[in-house]
C-alpha cells in the first residue's frame, strides 16, 4: 500500500479504494477558522446535540482580527461561547494561524482532520490526512456523521537531490504547481517521497502540502519518518508520534519526479498561482509592498532566513514591508533570536500572528499597486484592492525584493551559503495559555451579536425547474470572485442577507439585484468553476439570491460539494456557449429515483434541447432532493 491508502483504509466505513468511487470516512478531528467557522457552528447548533462527537474539534480565531466595529468581535464572542457549550478547543486571537498551530500542537500521524479551510491538507506534513470541506460537511462530522469523498488517484511526488542554499521549499512547491496547474490535481491525492524529502523540515513539508491544494488536489501527505519524529519531540509531543510510511513496493496512479538540484527561485505572476516563472524572468518589476507570512511561509526558519538577509540593511523607500509570524510560539522564538529586531531596524512593520493580509483583512495595496507576497493565492482583488497585481514567492525572494524596491534575488555582499545553517529549533517553547480546552457545558449561554443570523435554508428541490440564465462566466472562476473576502464582506459572513449583495461584485456589481428580480435562475461557466477557498458562501449567497443550478464544464471539488449541500444542481456540459444570459431553461424529472446522469434541458428562448450531466451519488441525490445537507440530516433524525 501507498501511504494514502494505508491511512484511508483505517477510516473507511463504506466504499472501496477504487479511484473515483465514493467513500464514507470516519474522521477523528475537525478544524474551523473564524471566517468560515461561523456557519459550521450555526449549523451544528441547529442539530440539537449536547456536545461534539469527535476526538478533537478546534476553533481558531485567526482570520477576522481586524476589529473596525462590533461585527468581528461579536463573531469571536459567539465562537468562544459555542466552544464552552459543546466541548470545543478554542485557539484565541493572537495564538496564530490555524494550520500552523494545528500542525504543531494537534496533528497526529495516521489520523484524519477535516476543516473549513481549503488548506487543511497542510496537516499532511506530519503523516495525517487533512481534507478541506464546507462548513455543513464539518458540522456533520462534528455530529458524528461520516465524511463522503471520492477516492482520489494517488500521485507520488518523487523528490531527488537537494535544494541549493537560498532556494526555498516554496520554490519547489511552485515548480510542482507550474507542472500540474490549478486543475491538474482534481481527484488526486499527492504523496511526497523520495530521498530528497529527508532534508525537508516539517514546516517545509507543510509548504509543499499547502501549495498542493492550489492544483485542486483532495489532499497531500508526507511520511511520518525520523524528521517528523524530531519535530514532535521538539514540540513535547513525542508520545503522539506513530511511524508511518508507504510500503517499499507501493504502487501509484502516477509519479512526478522533481530534481531539487535544478530548482531555482520561482515566482507566480498575477493573477493565478500556477502562472509560475523563474524569478529572473520577473526581475526588475517595481513593487509597492512586500508581505512575508501566511500559513505557507511563516515558520521560524522561514522568517529567520528573511531576517538574515535584511539584517544590517534598509528596505527601499518605495516599499512597505509587512511581516507576520505564523504562531505565537514562533513569535516568541523570533523575539529571542533577534530576528524581530532585524525586521524592525530594516524598516518592516511586524503584525500580529494571524492571516491578515493574505485574505484581504487589512494591509491592502494602493490602487493599481503591486505586492509580492509569500502567500498561496493571487486571485484578482484577493489582497483587498481590485486592480492590484500580486506576485507569489518565497521569503528569501521577498526579502531581496523589499531591499531593492523591485522583484530581485540577491543583494550586494550577500552569500546564499549564510542561510545553510538556519534550521528549526531543537526544542520549541510550548506555552499553550491561549489555547482553551473546554469541557462540554450544556448550561452555557451562546452569545449572539445583532449581525449573527440563522442560516437561511431553502425549500426542497422541485421535480421541474423553470430558470433564467442570470450570469455567464469563463474558466477558473474562483470563490474569491464569487464571494469576495476583505474586511467589509468577511465581517458580514454570519449575515447571509447582508453579505449576499457582494456576490460576484468584482465581476458583475449588478448581479445580486438582477438575480433577485429574475427569481429562480442558473449560472453558466466554463472549466474548474469554484476553484480556491472552501468558503461555502460561494454557494449559499447565490442560493439566497435564487440560483438553483450551475452549468459548467467542470467544478472544483469542494465547491461542487458546497453547491449540493445548499441544494444547487452542479450540471456538467460539453459546451457552455449553448446558454446565453437571459435564456429561459426548463429541466424536468432530474431527481427521480433511478434517474440516470443525463439531463435534458429545454432552452425555451432559443427553441432547442441540450443534454447535460448530473453526476451524483444516491446520497447526494437525496441531499439535493431535500434542499440541502441540513434538511437531509434532520430528515434522517
Amino acid at each position: 500500500m501507498n501511504l494514502v491508502e494505508k491511512i484511508l483504509s483505517r477510516h473507511i466505513l463504506s466504499g472501496d479504494m477504487t479511484p473515483g468511487a465514493p467513500l464514507e470516512l470516519r474522521v477523528e478531528q475537525t478544524l474551523t477558522q473564524d471566517a468560515l467557522g461561523m456557519l459550521a457552528y450555526l449549523a451544528f447548533e441547529s442539530l440539537g446535540l449536547e456536545k461534539v462527537r469527535t476526538e478533537l474539534s478546534v476553533s481558531y480565531l485567526d482570520h477576522n482580527l481586524l476589529y473596525t466595529d462590533h461585527r468581528n468581535p461579536d463573531d469571536h464572542a459567539y465562537l468562544a461561547s459555542v466552544a464552552r457549550k459543546y466541548g470545543i478547543v478554542l485557539s484565541r486571537a493572537g495564538n496564530g494561524i490555524c494550520h500552523s498551530v494545528h500542525l504543531a500542537r494537534f496533528a497526529v500521524p495516521g489520523k484524519m482532520v477535516v476543516g473549513t479551510d481549503s488548506h487543511t491538507p497542510s496537516a499532511g506534513a506530519l503523516g495525517m490526512i487533512g481534507i478541506g470541506a464546507g462548513g455543513l460537511d464539518v458540522a456533520a462530522v462534528m455530529a458524528g456523521q461520516p465524511l463522503e469523498v471520492a477516492m482520489p488517484r494517488v500521485v507520488k511526488i518523487d523528490l531527488r537531490g537537494r535544494l541549493r542554499p537560498g532556494v526555498n521549499a516554496k520554490d519547489a512547491a511552485l515548480c510542482i504547481l507550474k507542472e500540474f496547474g490549478v486543475k491538474g490535481g482534481l481527484g488526486v491525492a499527492f504523496e511526497f517521497g523520495g530521498e530528497g524529502l529527508a532534508a525537508f523540515s516539517v514546516p517545509e513539508r507543510m509548504t509543499l502540502a499547502n501549495l498542493a491544494v492550489e492544483t485542486g488536489a483532495t489532499t497531500a501527505v508526507c511520511p511520518a519518518d525520523g524528521e517528523a519524529h524530531r519535530f514532535m519531540r521538539a514540540q513535547g509531543r513525542e508520545g503522539d508520534f506513530v511511524p508511518l510510511e508507504a510500503d517499499p513496493d507501493a504502487r501509484y496512479d502516477g509519479v512526478f519526479l522533481l530534481d531539487l538540484d535544478r530548482v531555482e527561485p520561482m515566482a507566480a505572476l498575477p493573477h493565478r498561482p500556477d502562472n509560475v516563472v523563474p524569478v529572473r524572468e520577473a526581475a526588475g518589476t517595481p513593487v509597492d509592498q512586500v508581505f512575508i507570512g501566511s500559513c505557507t511561509n511563516s515558520s521560524f526558519s522561514d522568517l529567520e532566513k528573511a531576517a538574515a538577509i535584511l539584517r544590517g540593511r534598509r528596505i527601499a523607500d518605495s516599499v512597505s514591508l509587512l511581516v507576520t509570524p505564523g504562531t505565537r510560539q514562533n513569535y516568541l522564538a523570533l523575539l529571542k533570536s533577534g530576528a524581530v529586531e532585524a525586521f524592525v531596524r530594516a524598516g518592516a512593520r511586524v503584525l500580529e500572528c494571524g492571516c491578515g493580509p493574505c485574505v484581504g483583512m487589512g494591509q491592502a495595496v494602493r490602487t493599481g499597486g503591486v505586492s509580492l507576497r509569500t502567500v498561496n493565492r493571487n486571485f484578482p482583488g484577493r489582497c483587498g484592492t481590485k486592480d492590484s497585481g500580486v506576485y507569489l514567492a518565497g521569503p528569501e525572494t521577498a526579502a531581496f525584493t523589499a531591499l531593492a524596491g523591485r522583484i530581485a534575488w540577491g543583494a550586494e555582499g550577500f552569500d546564499p551559503r549564510e542561510l545553510e545553517d538556519i534550521r528549526e529549533p531543537e526544542t520549541y517553547e510550548t506555552d499553550d495559555s491561549l489555547i482553551l480546552r473546554c469541557a462540554p457545558d450544556p448550561g452555557a449561554k451562546v452569545v449572539r451579536g445583532p449581525n449573527i443570523k440563522e442560516i437561511p435554508l431553502g425549500d426542497a428541490l422541485p421535480d421541474r425547474l423553470d430558470l433564467r440564465v442570470s450570469l455567464r462566466l469563463g474558466d477558473n472562476v474562483s470563490t474569491d470572485e464569487i464571494a469576495p473576502s476583505g474586511a467589509k464582506n468577511v465581517a458580514d459572513r454570519a449575515n447571509i442577507e447582508a453579505v449576499s449583495r457582494s456576490a460576484f461584485e468584482r465581476l458583475d456589481p449588478d448581479f445580486w439585484r438582477r438575480a433577485m428580480e429574475m427569481g429562480p435562475s442558473v449560472i453558466v461557466a466554463g472549466e474548474n468553476y469554484g476553484q480556491g477557498s472552501s468558503r461555502e458562501h460561494a454557494a449559499l449567497m447565490p442560493r439566497y439570491l435564487g440560483v438553483r443550478a450551475v452549468i459548467a464544464r467542470s467544478f472544483a471539488r469542494i465547491h461542487r460539494a458546497n453547491l449540493i449541500n445548499f441544494g444547487i444542481l452542479p450540471l456538467e456540459t460539453a459546451d457552455e456557449s449553448d446558454f446565453r444570459p437571459g435564456d429561459r431553461l426548463v429541466l424536468e424529472g432530474l431527481l427521480r429515483d433511478g434517474a440516470g446522469e443525463e439531463v435534458v434541458i429545454r432552452n425555451e428562448s432559443a427553441g432547442y434541447e441540450r443534454k447535460v450531466k448530473l453526476s451524483v451519488t444516491e446520497r447526494e441525490r437525496a441531499v439535493l432532493r431535500s434542499g440541502g445537507l441540513l434538511q437531509y440530516i434532520r430528515s434522517r433524525g
